[in-house]
């Protein structure tokens, strides 16, 4: 009993729990567009390259504008940064809905729309993140962070099976008006979270607040630490999820309902480590962050060997626990080591990790296309496993947080 109390302790507070209603609602059309814009990419072009681009198009903004996007979130109002970025979220989603039913949508507008959501994803993220801290106390940090994350799992877990589900039965046009509708609650909600306002100087230059915060951090160790951790599992564990359209046509010749289960599975994973990171002590949960990392690793790895589709259903459930300590667990990390004053600075380069995404993406892609996704995949775990190993032996400091 006393460690599901510690585990659901930010519940506690009301303002957490309108902030959470508002991540879920959020999360959900992420996690159902994640689906549907994949499949239709592979729908459009039946190319494993054209997928991994339209899966990583919103990496490039992020990468060039996360840092930017922190140092807002750390001088000005940040519920209005989420309102703003959710708000061209809804736009966009509304585009896409009407090129489909005007049938005129291409590959074009798929790569336009995941650009122009990383650009607003480079502001939100940032601003999201960097609230927490301002709606609980100290101590409850990593619970509440933890928990943020367990959120997201669970939609990780419910969007993409609806996705898949409503692509499949009803096709991509309602699933993007169904995207809408949720983006649009999440907007209603978060109008009652606090403003969130900054505790940077307000005098000083974006320039200066970016060059401050990029020193703060990498004379940090144990900051620079997680921060790798969170880009390399990126890297590497990412490909998986964009291209799985290719791994359920090429293995099992499966379309939207089984790519659709299988992110449902690798959500469910995410929520359970989610829940079971959340009521660590301290002096395990780096340790812990470690162990998924090699999870994850050895769980690809597992999945590009075999073709049996339950086993690997079973094996995106591990991918699920060790996608958890990137998600959650990491970032909860770098929140309660951050101080107020950069936190919105650390987590836009956090951020940045989602623009690493073509690094891994796109060159998997290529091999796949080339030599066949289980290959490919085999590649990007056996990378994840040694790295693991790595910190394991290098990264003293991490295991005892």
């Amino acid at each position: 009993m006393a460690f599901l109390k510690n585990t659901f302790s930010s519940f506690q507070n009301p303002q957490f729990r309108i902030y959470f209603i508002g991540l879920l609602l959020m999360m959900a059309s992420v996690n159902m567009q994640f689906v549907a814009r994949s499949q239709l990419a592979y729908d459009l072009t039946k190319s494993p390259l054209a997928v991994g681009i339209v899966g990583a198009g919103f990496a490039p903004p992020i990468l060039l504008l996360a840092i930017f996007g922190g140092s807002v979130s750390d001088q000005f109002n940040k519920k209005k940064i989420i309102q703003f970025g959710q708000l061209g979220m809804v736009i966009l989603a509304s585009a896409v809905a009407i090129s489909i039913y005007l049938n005129v949508v291409t590959i074009y507008h798929l790569v336009i729309a995941s650009v122009a959501q990383g650009v607003m994803w480079a502001f939100v993220v940032p601003a999201r993140q960097s609230l927490i801290p301002d709606l609980v106390q100290k101590k409850s940090i990593v619970n509440a962070v933890a928990l943020s994350g367990s959120g997201m799992a669970l939609m990780t877990f419910l969007g993409p099976g609806i996705g898949g589900f409503l692509y499949s039965f009803f096709g991509p046009g309602l699933v993007y008006i169904f995207i809408c509708l949720l983006f649009v609650a999440a907007l209603i909600f978060n109008q009652f979270l606090p403003e969130g306002h900054s505790k940077a100087k307000n005098s000083e230059s974006r320039l200066g607040l970016i060059k401050e915060g990029l020193h703060y951090i990498f004379s940090n160790r144990i900051l620079s630490w997680l921060l790798l951790i969170a880009m390399m599992t990126t890297v590497l564990t990412m490909p998986l999820r964009s291209l799985m359209p290719v791994l359920m046509d090429e293995l099992f010749s499966k379309g939207a309902d089984a790519v659709g289960l299988m992110l449902s599975i690798i959500g469910l994973g995410s929520l359970i480590g989610s829940l079971i990171f959340a009521g660590l002590p301290k002096g395990k949960r780096g340790t812990s962050l470690i162990v998924a990392l090699f999870i994850s690793g050895i769980a690809i790895f597992l999945i590009s060997i075999f073709n049996y589709f339950f086993l690997i259903i079973l094996m995106m459930f591990f991918v699920g626990i060790g996608d958890a300590g990137r998600r959650s667990l990491n970032n909860a990390l770098l929140m309660e080591e951050a101080q107020p004053e950069f936190r919105g600075r650390v987590n836009g380069i956090y951020t940045m990790n989602f623009g690493l995404m073509p690094l891994g993406t796109i060159p998997i892609a290529a091999i796949a296309s080339s030599f066949g996704i289980a290959f490919a995949l085999s590649v990007s775990s056996l990378v994840l496993i040694v790295f693991s190993i790595i910190c394991y032996l290098f990264a003293g400091r991490i295991r005892r947080l």
